[in-house]
């Protein structure tokens, strides 16, 4: 097992916390795993789950605590980095809290997925662009690992000019950067133009 060096910070008090809980599961060797969803987008979630043994995935990093292991998934470690795990008790009980402030920041490694490498695409290069038009594109799906399904918001839905910015825009700068990516579609109902930037 291959550990990597970064830095999910979990306080004593939250390692407490957690072991207690633990406790209670009564399974045999559970432990917690830590991963992202929506990894270096504005909707990146930071979860941290039980974990049973045989739940974690292969390639998931194991990391020892005094009271309990916890796996890391390995795509969501560059998005963990300075991450703090807390546990506050207050006057309800107590709360554990996560902050993660690289999780919406995308970044890419050499062995980033191509989802990770799509999002950083539009987040980085596309949105800005859309932006000024109060457009915004997401990746809703990835089908075969080759192609994306991307969805249109603000005022880039319901827009005649959508077909225009997919192909000549969207879809170029993600083929031409995005290596294995084949085609792009639109799963966005244009026909409301409520918001639309060009009618």
């Amino acid at each position: 097992m291959r550990h990597v060096q970064y830095m999910v910070t979990i306080t004593e008090s939250a390692q407490d916390y957690l072991a207690e809980l633990l406790k209670k599961q009564d399974a045999e060797g559970i432990g917690i795993r830590v991963f992202i969803l929506d990894p270096g987008t504005p909707k990146a979630e930071t979860c941290i789950s039980f974990c049973r043994p045989g739940e974690e995935k292969e390639d998931d990093d194991r990391k020892e605590y005094p009271q309990f292991h916890a796996w890391i998934e390995k795509r969501s470690i560059p998005f963990l980095e300075e991450a703090v795990v807390d546990y506050a008790k207050d006057s309800m009980g107590g709360q554990l809290t996560i902050k993660a402030p690289n999780s919406r920041l995308p970044k890419i490694r050499e062995d980033s997925s191509i989802e990770d490498r799509i999002n950083y695409v539009l987040y980085n290069e596309i949105n800005p662009s859309l932006a000024s038009h109060g457009g915004v594109v997401s990746l809703e799906d990835l089908v075969n690992d080759s192609i994306a399904i991307l969805k249109f918001g603000g005022g880039c839905q319901g827009c005649g000019m959508v077909d225009v910015t997919l192909k000549d825009g969207v879809e170029k700068t993600l083929l031409e950067k995005v290596p294995g990516l084949t085609e792009v579609r639109d799963v966005t109902d244009h026909s409301n133009r409520d918001n639309a930037y060009f009618k």
